[in-house]
């Protein structure tokens, strides 16, 4: 199934029904009286977000929407009947968009979330609405109300609460695959990733999402490469994992050109707070790993830490990090869900990283520091022997 994460579409509420023009014809009903009923209203366009979609593919075949109309008003006072809404089913994470681009409609975070985007149009008076005491045969019935129309996209901005980001070959595929259960492409060659990729990571008793999206080059912000439009899925994310090549000759600069295009970029990328690691260690000599850390920290001014998705070697600190900022940002913003509750439905069937057949609680625990720490598997055998 391909990834489509925009779309344009038209949509169309249902106009109103024409109200009736009749009068009651019964034999023996002398003075009948104007009966004509009023006309229906038009159907609604509804948009539902749920949660087992991840992708607005379905709009890419179809683009035209449009409710039902009313039905019209008949005799004996018969009221039409409403039309049909015509409800269109997004993704958790879809963003409605006026046909300029910029006017944020609507923003669906939350399975089972419903917008009504346009109301359909009200139906026509039947000439029973006009009877008065001085106009007691009216003949007047009005046509129904026509609906509302326009162009809108959709955008998908993707629900996780850390996103991976760095240079291509980076290596944010592969730690994405050691730490979830996702399977995303995996291979020697720059922009493997061609669309972005959510896994689930298991911490203890905690859970949280992680998102990998294709790789930045210099001057993705101009259209270089796959682009920056990529960038829109980590917006939501509370935190930033980093991941810089040790295989690259000068790593502060590949950390200064992927830092140069959030910034370019926008939308408060650069401003989430940012761990910063140093990939594929295990292809460096310990040598070289220790002068390329201290290359990187002098280029962030902060703490950077060593890793190696493929010999999981740092896994569980990086882990650790990211989920301290998980946490803190939880405190922070109690009202905003997380993103594993924002897809309506718990994944905890799949054992994470590190799980295997201990219980999640056996992995670690939060410090008092808001820190994560590690159950030691030597001190459980100590106990054994006491």
């Amino acid at each position: 199934m391909k990834f489509l994460d925009q779309a344009k579409i038209f949509v169309k509420s249902g106009d109103g029904g024409a109200g009736a023009c009749s009068f009651r014809r019964e034999k023996h009903a002398e003075f009948g009286g104007p009966d004509g009923g009023d006309g229906g209203r038009g159907g609604d366009v509804v948009l539902e977000c749920v949660d087992n979609l991840n992708t607005l593919i379905d709009y890419r075949y179809q683009q035209h929407f449009r409710a039902e109309k009313g039905n019209h008003g008949q005799g004996r006072n018969k009221t039409g009947g409403h039309g049909g809404d015509a409800v269109l089913k997004v993704p958790v994470g879809t963003q409605v968009l006026a046909e300029d681009k910029e006017t944020v409609l609507a923003d669906l975070t939350v399975a089972g979330q419903t917008v009504t985007l346009l109301h359909g149009g009200d139906g026509g008076f039947g000439n029973a609405h006009y009877k008065t005491s001085t106009n007691q045969a009216p003949r007047r019935n009005d046509d129904g109300w026509p609906g509302q129309e326009g162009w809108i996209w959709l955008r998908l901005k993707l629900i996780a609460d850390a996103g991976l980001v760095g240079l291509p070959n980076a290596g944010k595929s592969t730690f994405l695959a050691a730490v979830t259960r996702a399977r995303p492409k995996i291979a020697d060659s720059p922009f493997t990733t061609l669309h972005p990729n959510l896994g689930v990571v298991y911490l203890g008793g905690e859970e949280f999402i992680l998102a990998d999206i294709p790789g930045l080059i210099e001057g993705a912000h101009e259209g270089a490469g796959i682009g920056d439009r990529f960038l829109g899925h980590i917006e939501r994310c509370r935190v930033l994992l980093h991941l810089v090549d040790g295989t690259e000759a000068d790593v502060a600069e590949a950390y200064r050109i992927v830092r140069t295009e959030l910034i370019a970029y926008g939308g408060g990328l650069d401003e989430k707070p940012e761990v910063v690691a140093l990939n594929k260690c295990d292809a460096l000599t310990p040598e070289d790993i220790a002068e390329k850390l201290e290359a990187l920290r002098e280029a962030t001014g902060g703490e950077v830490l060593p890793l190696s998705g493929v010999s999981q070697v740092g896994l569980r600190d990086v882990l650790g990090r990211l989920f301290g900022h998980i946490r803190t940002a939880r405190e922070a913003e109690p009202k905003v869900l997380a993103a594993s509750s924002a897809f309506g439905s718990s994944k905890r069937s799949s054992p994470g990283f590190n799980q295997g057949a201990q219980e999640p609680s056996d992995d670690g625990h939060m410090g008092a520091n808001g820190e994560w720490l590690w159950r030691d598997p030597n001190d459980d055998e100590s106990e054994d022997e006491e």
